[in-house]
């Protein structure tokens, strides 16, 4: 075996684990094309405000926390946090409201999305 040979098949090993799924991940295309412009933080915040009409709506990109991780697929746009408030989730508790933001990405979800932080209220909750 050449000397550079570990050096290489070790550098390809982690390619092939961390960035190669990337290249194979596929765009979004659907019913709400529309929406599906610029980065993933603003079509989140697009669907949401379309989808739930929120009085109060916090995207945070938190990729940059997560760099190199599992589902990390070196766009930056992976990981997210949201805080929603909309009257929508009056009555709702917590697991109902966390599907209706999980229904309004749901294709986001499948294609870009790796995690997703959700805290949900309602007008006049703390």
């Amino acid at each position: 075996m050449k000397p550079w040979a570990g050096a290489f098949l070790a550098l390809f090993s982690i390619v092939v684990r961390h960035r190669l799924p990337a290249l194979f991940k596929t765009g979004y295309i659907g019913s709400m094309t529309d929406l599906a412009t610029g980065s993933v933080q603003d079509q989140i915040t697009a669907r949401l405000t379309a989808t739930l009409a929120p009085t109060q709506l916090t995207v945070v990109n938190e990729s940059g926390l997560h760099a190199g991780h599992m589902g990390d697929d070196g766009t930056g746009e992976t990981h997210f946090r949201v805080e929603v408030e909309t009257p929508q989730f009056e009555g709702l508790n917590r697991v109902a409201r966390q599907r209706l933001v999980n229904q309004a990405l749901a294709e986001l979800l499948s294609t870009k999305i790796h995690a997703l932080a959700i805290k949900a209220r309602a007008p006049g909750e703390i």
